[in-house]
């Protein structure tokens, strides 16, 4: 949709993506003609071939294409067209280009001239006899201007002329760190340059297409018996240089030392922060898929991870800040030449259509605060001397008062509470934290960190997956409203995956689908600086997508493996579960039996059949009361609901659609017996979390999702004799089947000859 309305609006073509990727090549000959060869990274080979080759070959046929006389002009070349037409000096070095390629003498004189004799055509056409300058040589003859708008935001503050702007590269060679001196060469040669700088060949393009992942590496994970790193392309860690401050700004670095050494924290260089933030600056896709959540009591592993990832957002924000900063330094000081550099070289090209570069979706505003506070503590003094909009920000999010940095409940406050509900419910959705409607801009400056900022002048936007669909909405429905500031992220956070899955998953894939589109207006971009490959559509290709969860499923899957193209590869977490089931504190025999299935399209139907056909005849012919349906999905919920009331059967529903008003009658009549089956959902369990009184047998319809729920639901069972557990499950629930019975026996549940197993 934003592609097709920024071409119509500029007079575009609408090519195919075989056209646009030919096309884009001839532009790419001429504008990087005076640039050299750039050498492909050994990561690269192993996929894609000897990329050397393949550039030899590029080179023979430029020759050709050289040659002819015509060619239909690129999307890029007709954009320069439509901005010459507005902008003088952006005509002459369009002019310049054109000579050029029409092989005229490029001699200064010759290019002088014919410049000379269109601005002298210009100012007869304007009627008066006044030098009329661009804007950009206003801007080196008087200082750049507040009213200049670059990349979507005022330009004062990228170039650092006052207080506002965030750059301090000249600073960075004072800084010290444990009695060393920091050069500042060590981000120069980051990975964060060689991550954008790359270009994609065709052939690299078509294989990330094709969606053929081969993992060749693995390393043991930290801290995590038995489970190991996998990923595509290089080890991060082994191609780590330690000198090099691990890529981070040194006064990030230095910074998140002294963060670290306040919290008391083990050597730092071991810590797995460190090591998780390694993975993170490698720019490879990440699904971590065992993380222990903070209200489970996982805080110290999930803050460690969770301060990996916002420092390396931080970092990839400060040296994104810093290249735009050094590029409009350059180009202030000799205008007119540089100028026509940006259309042949690279070395100007430092950003994207608009600001906005980390978006970290979250499910929960409890959550959302937690790691907003967190953002701020790891920002640099000096960055956040003013934090603006904090009283806000605590009236809508919450303040928080009961936790500290990790999340955990003053001890005292929390037994005042007398909840009956678990803390892991209290912590994730106590009062203040199940908001899952948010949105908001995070923009840092030279001395302040400014909460709520308008999204196209923000550098990160945290917001949960319904707060980004609303706004996909209203773009839709209203013409003058659009989600342009997603087009440029570059980095993708999706924290605490699991929870979401607990909402509506579907609105997760349609932001990810929303990301990285061509913008439907200009909003103030210089589009001469942004990068090609943004300009190429290929913006996806270059996105890097982290994805934590405290355990996979079939649909986070999808997403990482059909939805997350980054060319630096992929790294993923593989496991090796010990189960749950020592958690359960009843003496309860439970009975797995394993459900045959061909396909996965099958899945369904043969379940239903094999409980109609099985199971419920038992419980039909039974006059034991207190039986309870447990059921992961509201799909098996629907087919369900309509099987009991086609076999006429007593039951009351308990989803999570339910009202607040019927939860007590519906758990009333089933304990007294009034009703004979309660239909269960897991969804109901997570927002609800009720003890259901008077369960004497339990049906596992479908596995739950979260491992820790299967111990909570068996020990709803009445202790006594007649108390039954019977557990339906086929092949294509291994993923959870091994999260409860371990990953050994589960290998032996889905692959015997037996179909039915009994544990105790």
């Amino acid at each position: 949709m934003g592609k097709q309305l920024f071409a119509r609006k500029h007079g575009f073509k609408r090519l195919s993506k075989a056209e646009t990727l030919s096309k884009r090549e001839n532009v790419k000959r001429n504008r990087f003609a005076d640039e050299e060869k750039f050498t492909p990274s050994s990561s690269h080979s192993d996929e894609s071939g000897d990329l050397s080759e393949d550039h030899t070959e590029i080179a023979s046929e430029e020759e050709e294409v050289e040659k002819v006389v015509y060619r239909e002009p690129s999307m890029y070349e007709n954009l320069l067209k439509t901005l010459g037409s507005r902008n003088e000096t952006v005509a002459n070095a369009l002019r310049r280009r054109q000579i050029e390629e029409e092989g005229r003498s490029g001699t200064d004189e010759d290019l002088d001239g014919d410049i000379e004799s269109s601005n002298e055509s210009d100012e007869q056409h304007d009627g008066s006899g006044n030098d009329k300058k661009s804007p950009r040589s206003k801007t080196s003859a008087k200082g750049l201007k507040e009213s200049e708008l670059v990349d979507g935001m005022e330009l004062t503050e990228d170039v650092g002329t006052d207080d506002d702007g965030l750059s301090d590269t000249d600073e960075e060679s004072d800084l010290r760190v444990n009695g060393q001196s920091i050069s500042e060469a060590s981000v120069i040669t980051s990975t964060f340059a060689n991550h954008l700088d790359y270009r994609l060949s065709r052939e690299e393009i078509d294989h990330l297409m094709s969606r053929k992942w081969s993992y060749s590496w693995k390393m043991p994970a930290f801290s995590m018996s038995k489970s190991y790193w996998r990923g595509t392309g290089v080890c991060p860690v082994e191609a780590l240089d330690m000198d090099s401050h691990y890529g981070l700004k040194p006064r990030l670095y230095k910074h998140w030392l002294e963060t670290y050494d306040t919290s008391k924290g083990s050597e730092f260089h071991k810590s797995k922060q460190r090591l998780f933030f390694s993975i993170c600056n490698s720019y490879h896709d990440i699904m971590h898929h065992n993380k222990k959540p903070f209200y489970l009591k996982g805080q110290e592993e999930d803050s460690s991870i969770m301060d990996a990832y916002l420092m390396h957002s931080l970092n990839h924000l400060f040296q994104s800040k810093d290249l735009m900063t050094k590029n409009e330094r350059k180009l202030a000081k000799t205008q007119e030449i540089l100028e026509d550099k940006i259309l042949k070289g690279s070395a100007y090209l430092d950003r994207g259509f608009t600001r906005p570069k980390v978006l970290i979706l979250l499910p929960l505003a409890g959550i959302a605060r937690r790691i907003i506070k967190r953002l701020i503590q790891l920002t640099p003094s000096k960055n956040k001397v003013d934090v603006e909009n904090i009283g806000r920000f605590n009236d809508e999010f919450g303040s928080g008062s009961t936790e500290d940095k990790d999340g955990e409940d003053d001890s005292e406050k929390s037994k005042s509470r007398k909840s009956t509900k678990p803390p892991d419910f209290q912590a994730l959705l106590g009062r203040d934290n199940n908001n899952d409607h948010f949105m908001i801009g995070i923009k840092f400056t030279k001395k302040s960190t400014r909460l709520y900022s308008d999204f196209y002048s923000s550098d990160i936007i945290v917001a949960s997956p319904l707060g980004l669909i609303t706004k996909i909405g209203e773009a839709e429905v209203e013409k003058e409203k659009d989600v342009d500031y997603l087009s440029s992220i570059e980095i993708l956070i999706i924290d605490h995956a699991d929870v979401m899955v607990m909402q509506n998953w579907s609105h997760v894939k349609t932001v990810v689908e929303h990301l990285n589109q061509i913008p439907s207006k200009q909003h103030g971009t210089d589009i001469m600086r942004v990068r090609p490959w943004y300009l190429d559509g290929q913006a996806h290709f270059y996105r890097q997508t982290i994805i934590l969860s405290s355990h996979v499923n079939p649909d986070i899957n999808t997403l990482f493996n059909q939805q997350c193209f980054n060319y630096q590869g992929k790294v993923k977490l593989e496991c090796n579960y010990k189960g749950v089931l020592p958690k359960i504190l009843l003496q309860a025999r439970q009975i797995y039996e394993r459900i045959d299935t061909k396909s996965i399209m099958e899945a369904d139907d043969n379940r239903l059949e094999y409980f109609a056909k099985k199971v419920f005849p038992k419980i039909k012919d039974s006059v034991q009361p207190g039986v309870m349906i447990f059921v992961s999905s509201y799909f098996e919920f629907v087919r369900l609901r309509n099987f009991l009331k086609s076999q006429e059967a007593s039951f009351c529903l308990f989803g999570e659609y339910i009202k607040q008003r019927d939860i007590s009658r519906v758990r009333g009549q089933f304990f007294r017996g009034e009703k004979k089956i309660v239909l269960y959902t897991e969804r109901a369990h997570f927002y609800y979390r009720y003890k259901i009184r008077g369960v004497q047998n339990l049906i596992i319809y479908s596995l739950p999702e979260r491992k820790e729920f299967y111990p909570e639901i068996v020990n709803l069972l009445e202790d006594s004799d007649n108390m039954n557990c019977t557990v339906l499950f086929s092949r294509l629930d291994y993923f959870r089947l091994e999260r409860i019975v371990g990953s050994a026996a589960a290998k032996r549940m889905v692959n015997s000859e037996k179909s039915v197993f009994v544990f105790a």
